[in-house]
């Protein structure tokens, strides 16, 4: 019966408490002293509130403006959006502060934090890519302006990521346009994916893919088209053979330059009987 009653009576202090905590807020949010504002919020961005001290750094951030406090007050209404997760409000706001205050001692730390704010944005591999690419301009925009920043090597792997999730992207669409049999559109895919990304993990598999769509489109032209086609197949092969030897996919490249031989070959018969 006793720890019922001690129970009942923890559960009634804390709701207590809690109302007057909520009235409290209610009140300082109706202030007109700026600095109770400011006490308020900060209080309650160190008990993880972010919410609500957010609603406070709103009216606090304006009133400081051009004072002392502005230069933490900035970054603190900054770290707010990005604890809240609302990246493209704490990019914008990160990057003024640094823009704002280059000498301050957590310059470099606002600049990392609007860049990582668009790398968290960044989507999966299969949707649009636009946040992708804002995030690694902004990744050398900040690997130039900060060369020495203790963020450096974390940038690069960032941008590395990035990068990689661009390259897949390109590259699906490059093959997608292979599967449905639009060889002309895959060939040109994946000619400018070979282009774009010389340096890529999946630049073998591009170059010998580029010589599959060139053999498939071959094999599907109006007989006049059929020997050129089938010989600039013959000139993917060749150039994959001059990029890679002995590499991981040397037998599918092998493999589709005996079927084009043997397409040559049947050509040429039919040419000797006809």
């Amino acid at each position: 019966m006793y720890p019922m009653r001690m129970r009942s009576i923890i559960i009634l202090l804390c709701l207590a408490t809690t109302l007057v905590s909520c009235g409290e807020y209610q009140r300082v949010l109706k202030e007109t002293d700026i600095s109770k504002k400011y006490k308020l919020a900060d209080s309650l961005f160190e008990q993880g509130k972010y919410r609500k001290s957010l609603r406070l750094y709103e009216q606090v951030v304006p009133a400081y403006r051009g004072m002392p406090q502005a230069e933490r007050v900035q970054f603190l209404y900054a770290t707010n959006l990005y604890k809240m997760k609302d990246y493209y409000s704490a990019s914008y706001n990160y990057e003024r502060f640094a823009a704002s205050y280059p000498d301050n001692d957590s310059a470099d730390v606002a600049a990392f934090r609007s860049v990582e704010s668009y790398y968290k944005l960044s989507p999966r591999y299969t949707l649009d890519q636009e946040d992708t690419k804002t995030a690694l301009d902004k990744l050398q925009k900040f690997l130039t302006d900060y060369p020495n920043s203790k963020y450096h090597d974390k940038a690069n792997e960032m941008s590395a990521e990035l990068q990689g999730k661009l390259q897949l992207k390109e590259f699906k669409v490059a093959n997608q346009y292979l599967r449905i049999m639009d060889y002309k559109a895959a060939i040109a895919a994946f000619n400018n994916f070979i282009k774009a990304y010389p340096g890529s993990y999946l630049q073998e598999e591009a170059y010998v893919k580029r010589i599959e769509a060139a053999y498939l489109l071959a094999k599907h032209s109006v007989p006049d088209l059929i020997p050129e086609r089938l010989k600039k197949s013959k000139d993917y092969y060749n150039d994959y053979k001059k990029h890679f030897r002995d590499s991981e996919f040397h037998e599918d490249a092998d493999e589709l330059l005996s079927k084009i031989e043997a397409e040559e070959k049947e050509l040429e018969t039919e040419k000797a009987t006809s």
